[in-house]
């Protein structure tokens, strides 16, 4: 087996509509473990999410494509209103599978999740101040990526932050063993390794993005593709109308 590149035509069991449905809704349940080991969102938060949402002058929302377990999400909402935001997050998912997991988590206040994709919010007219999404990008072929960053451009009124793995034959290494211990009775494990066969390098997911987006690896094992509105640099007390 070769890490030099993407494995664009391996499939992740979970992507398989017919899964052990069992052993999915615990993998689901479960991502909150791996996320918070090597996610790193109170870095992104700080980084991204935050100084984006401190130059709203009112109540701000958060959006989360595909948001699997719910956990990312839940975590964004907690860390903003202990920093005093007023803040709604909405997860979306078209699995109706993973809309069911993130739906029986542990209520936080204002987070919700919807059955949906991005495309359909795009169509309601919705707007959010920040967009993100977790290890999502590389499910996606290339007109799904194209239409996912396209959606998220229109959704966003200042910051779009995708997170998901820098391929490399350490993060497939670490992986394999620190996942052992959590992975029994789910997906975790073997979809795990998967997911980085199929990631980008920081220069392959640089290569995909379309202009005005950044390509970034802050750590050694993750990556950014970030976006920022125009208003983003504009304090809030000049902003022109959209």
């Amino acid at each position: 087996m070769s890490l030099a590149a993407r494995d664009e035509r391996l499939l992740e069991v979970m992507d398989d509509p017919n899964c052990d449905p069992v052993r999915l809704h615990r993998t689901l349940r479960r991502f909150w473990a791996v996320n918070g080991a090597v996610s790193r969102w109170g870095r992104v938060y700080r980084n991204h999410v935050r100084p984006a949402l401190a130059r709203s002058t009112g109540p701000v929302r958060i959006l989360d494509i595909g948001c699997g377990g719910g956990d990312v999400l839940r975590r964004l909402v907690r860390l903003a209103r202990r920093d005093g935001f007023a803040v709604e997050g909405v997860g979306i998912d078209p699995d109706p599978r993973a809309w069911a997991a993130a739906s029986s988590g542990a209520p936080v206040d204002g987070v919700s999740f919807r059955a949906a994709a991005s495309g359909e919010l795009v169509a309601a007219g919705e707007r959010f101040d920040a967009v993100v999404s977790n290890h999502l990008l590389h499910h996606l072929d290339a007109v799904s990526l194209e239409a996912v960053l396209a959606d998220s451009q229109t959704l966003a009124t200042r910051v779009c932050v995708h997170s998901d793995i820098a391929r490399s034959r350490l993060a497939y290494a670490a992986f394999a063993v620190c996942a052992a211990p959590i992975a029994p009775g789910t997906f975790l494990r073997v979809d795990g390794l998967r997911s980085i066969r199929r990631s980008y390098t920081r220069d392959e997911l640089a290569a995909r993005l379309p202009r005005g987006w950044l390509a970034e690896q802050p750590a050694a094992f993750r990556l950014l593709a970030v976006h920022r509105t125009w208003r983003f640099g504009v304090r809030p007390d000049e902003e022109a109308p959209a």
